[in-house]
């Protein structure tokens, strides 16, 4: 498709004031989006009224959050859905089903970080709390994704020594292959390669379960739909349960969507096009995994190797034996797939990282003359990790182990960044989460903070009982919920005494106060009509009665006097009614006054929203900590430390064959 077929039309701004572009550390990050399926001008402001023209701008910014979310499928979701699929068949897809909304909301997050403040992740964490946390933020995603990306290179050792090609041969030329994809200059180039893995991706497992497996409809509706584990719960499938979440919740995608997102120079005027761009990924990513489930559940239903899940080598084997060698075949390209995309997503969001965080070119816009540390950190880790899965005897396993539990380990810190920044007014302004999105995110972040425990827990003392591990830190899960219940609840009732100034909360509660301010004022008008009405009747109906005296039995008399009477109460009708249609006249025009500020609020607090972008970092004000939030951070650090050095304890033994 050409860049004249798909670049979007122009026409006339349709929000007050000027585009502002956000303070990026990059100048290659601000200009024309150039995406793998289109190109929108920087000065494109027009609205997409037609279903045609959305699709186009789709098309266009459609790539970051798809494919985080099929690199998220890497060398090791293959290998965690094989095992479940092996060993557990389809009654463990149920969690695939409640990952969907955990990664929607984890990475809708960041695109509106990165739209809204033109800064990567790490660097905001710099920033906003301080240097520990911000070189903790650096270094720690360096070793995770580092060890991540020699398991991407072991997946595809494993998937290339099934075809008979050795890991002499096949690890370079992935590595080569690598750096040719990333290196092209071209941020179009790049991203149009790497739609090329993830269609890869996408058809061979479809072709895989379709022409081999023959799956039952009744088997795979019960495993989506009714939670259970086949052979009942123990502490092996609850760690197993762990790893699908971990292999499919990662920090690595954090840093790497909301930096690519900046990278593809999307700013929040296309925010919502991008957010369908993650929803659409997440699906895909979970119905990528629940394939694979299906496919190894019922190619391995009637085997002997039902339940004896090794590696995804010999799942390769073993599907070879079972349906044939092309289902292994496919099986392994699946693998190779996967671990190309990952290692490409994962190594990419570390050179983003160090880029960002010490301020330097780096952008897939400019050629490797231009940013020479972005891609020379991108080949240095590329061509180490390639190297150690080279090494002979190199201790594969444990790396693969350690991934796991690390990556288990600081998943949550990262997530309670996320969750702070996105609550941080200075950062995001009328971009800032809802009340009803930090209560999900908070349980959410509390259910990941559990799961830590857990494979901390297991992984240092493995003979602990991870079921009453489990109940027992869901009750204090649940304390916690209710707690931040009625923080919430209290947090919501301020912010709705005092909603910032020019946001839609604040034109929506100037509006009912005008609208109490006009119900007063009509009803005291109908109060002083009705008590006016009722003081004509009372002197009607007194003059009435003294004229009735007056008058002797005369009836002459009498009947003018009630004749009078009923004009009297006929005039004092006729004010009440006048009074009454004056009083709701007004209260109309106020509402119809009140309602056209409220909506012309409504509409420049929209237009600044969808204008607005974060000052420059230099310029914000340092956020201030509440006691309680000052100690929960603290209790993270200590829990990190603690976590980290009994991991490495752990590794060192296992290392040493202890």
């Amino acid at each position: 498709m050409s860049d004249e077929r798909t670049r979007a039309s122009l026409a006339p701004p349709v929000a007050p004031g000027p585009l502002r572009a956000p303070p990026v550390l990059d100048e290659a990050h601000i200009g024309d989006i150039k995406g793998a399926l289109g190109t929108i001008s920087l000065d494109d402001v027009a609205p997409r009224g037609s279903w045609r023209g959305r699709l186009i701008a789709l098309l266009a910014i459609m790539g970051p959050g798809l494919i985080v979310m099929v690199g998220d499928n890497d060398a090791g979701g293959v290998a965690t859905y094989t095992q479940a699929g092996q060993n557990y068949g389809t009654s463990l897809l149920w969690v695939l089903l409640l990952l969907i909304p955990v990664l929607i909301v984890n990475q809708e997050m960041v695109v509106r970080l990165g739209a809204v403040t033109g800064v990567g992740h790490g660097r905001l964490i710099l920033e906003r709390f301080g240097r520990f946390w911000g070189a903790f933020s650096v270094i720690d995603l360096f070793v995770l994704n580092f060890l991540t990306i020699v398991t991407e290179f072991i997946g595809i050792d494993l998937a290339l020594s099934y075809l008979g090609i050795s890991k002499y041969l096949s690890v370079p030329i992935a590595a080569f292959v690598l750096l040719g994809i990333t290196m092209t200059g071209s941020f179009r180039k790049w991203e149009r390669l790497m739609f090329v893995f993830v269609a890869g991706n996408l058809l061979v497992m479809p072709l895989a379960i379709y022409a081999f497996a023959h799956p039952h409809r009744e088997s795979i509706m019960h495993g989506l739909f009714v939670p259970g584990v086949a052979g009942g719960i123990d502490s092996t499938s609850v760690l197993l349960i762990i790893a699908m979440v971990g292999t499919t919740v990662a920090p690595w995608q954090l840093f790497f969507q909301q930096s690519n997102v900046i990278d593809k120079r999307i700013t929040t005027r296309w925010i919502n096009y991008e957010r369908a761009d993650t929803v659409i990924g997440s699906f895909i990513v979970v119905v990528g995994a629940a394939l694979l489930i299906i496919t190894t559940a019922f190619a391995f239903s009637e085997s002997p190797l039902r339940g004896q899940f090794k590696d995804a080598h010999a799942a390769a084997v073993g599907l070879g034996h079972t349906l044939g060698h092309p289902a292994g075949v496919l099986f392994a390209l699946v693998l190779l797939n996967a671990s190309i995309i990952g290692a490409g997503a994962v190594t990419l969001a570390t050179s983003y990282a160090f880029g960002d965080v010490f301020s330097l070119r780096h952008s897939l816009h400019r050629p490797p003359k231009e940013a020479k540390f972005f891609y020379g950190s991108f080949a240095v880790i590329v061509v180490a990790a390639a190297g150690i899965v080279l090494i002979p005897g190199a201790p594969l396993g444990l790396i693969t182990v350690s991934v796991q539990a690390l990556a288990g380990v600081l998943l949550p810190s990262a997530s309670v960044f996320l969750l702070l920044l996105c609550n941080d007014r200075a950062v995001l302004g009328p971009w800032v989460n809802k009340t009803w999105l930090n209560a999900l995110a908070t349980l959410i972040l509390g259910v990941l903070l559990m799961l830590s425990a857990i494979l901390v827990v297991t992984t240092v003392f493995p003979h602990v009982n991870v079921t009453r591990l489990l109940l027992g830190l869901s009750f204090v899960l649940a304390l916690g919920c209710v707690a931040f219940a009625g923080g919430a609840i209290r947090g919501s009732r301020r912010a709705a005494a005092a909603p910032a100034p020019g946001s839609i909360e604040a034109a929506e509660r100037a509006y009912a106060e005008a609208l109490a301010n006009a119900r007063a004022i009509r009803g005291q008008a109908l109060l002083a009509a009705h008590e006016a009405r009722a003081h004509a009747d009372e002197i009607a109906r007194a003059a009435y009665e003294q004229a009735v005296t007056d008058a002797h039995s005369d009836e002459v008399a009498i009947a003018g006097a009630r004749a009078h009477y009923r004009r009297a109460a006929t005039e004092a009708a006729a004010d009440l009614a006048e009074a009454e249609a004056m009083a709701n006249a007004a209260y109309a025009r106020a509402q119809a006054a009140a309602k056209a500020e409220r909506d012309t609020a409504v509409a420049i607090a929209k237009a600044e929203a969808r204008n607005w972008t974060m000052p420059p970092l230099a310029l914000l004000a340092k956020p201030e900590w509440s006691r309680g939030r000052i100690l929960a951070m603290y209790t993270m650090r200590g829990y990190l430390v603690v976590a980290v050095v009994l991991l490495i304890v752990k590794a060192g033994r296992l290392a040493s064959g202890g």
